[in-house]
């Protein structure tokens, strides 16, 4: 009876060892993975965040664990504030946007693409056009990521910004909407949005709301994955 109760013992605390071990595997492993990961909207403050001075901007208010980017003349919007956070190739963002009041675009997100930097442009240009604006010196209106699409308001949609060393690509829920290739392309902003940089969302003579803002820096296995879903017909 007592060999069984110590064989009993034994078992007991190597299962529990064997746990301990797999929970510390586990917690390291989600610490190593949430490294990668920069929440940039609390959805409680602007913290790493300032109103950008466009010049006739509208309030800059959270609401409901919303960023909310009241109407302005022309543009309203917010810049981050630590540069040096925002890598320049090999990223990924993610948010969510809605178009509160207007027709103009609610989602004009400025980043860096290499040495350079693009403005993703989604219901500009009267409501419908998406692109990234500049390529080689020609907007979001007129290069070959321009594409069309209905926003209706007061829907949220899912967007997602990938810059890596060879592509750039954007999807709307989940849709793939443009797919650069890097190659000798220049890219840029128009000079309006400049002061967006190095990170920063606008708006123009629109309101938006914006939540669920995170940046992810890619890992080895997420370069050698490829795009499940092809470029949206334009």
């Amino acid at each position: 009876m007592r060999l069984q109760s110590l064989v009993f013992l034994c078992l007991t605390v190597f299962a529990a060892s064997l746990f301990a071990e797999d929970a510390a595997d586990g917690e390291a492993k989600k610490q190593k993975k949430d490294k990668s990961v920069i929440q940039l909207f609390d959805g409680k403050t602007l913290k790493g965040w300032k109103s950008t001075n466009f010049g006739g901007e509208g309030e800059v208010t959270i609401k409901d664990g919303n960023l909310i980017l009241e109407v302005g003349s022309d543009l309203t919007g917010v810049t981050w504030q630590d540069a040096k956070s925002i890598p320049k190739t090999n990223y990924e963002i993610s948010f969510q946007a809605m178009r509160v009041d207007g027709f103009d675009f609610f989602c004009g997100l400025t980043l860096p693409i290499h040495e350079g930097y693009g403005s993703l442009i989604c219901g500009g240009w009267g409501g419908g056009v998406c692109g990234l604006s500049s390529i080689d010196g020609f907007d979001a209106s007129e290069n070959e990521t321009t594409s069309y699409r209905e926003f209706k308001k007061g829907q949220w949609y899912k967007f997602r910004f990938r810059v890596t060393d060879e592509q750039v690509n954007a999807w709307i829920d989940d849709k793939e909407i443009f797919d650069v290739e890097v190659g000798d392309h220049k890219f840029s902003v128009r000079i309006e949005v400049d002061a967006s940089k190095p990170l920063g969302f606008c708006t123009w003579q629109t309101t938006a709301a914006l939540k669920d803002i995170m940046l992810r820096k890619l890992t080895k296995t997420d370069l050698e994955k490829k795009p499940a879903e092809k470029t949206a017909d334009k």
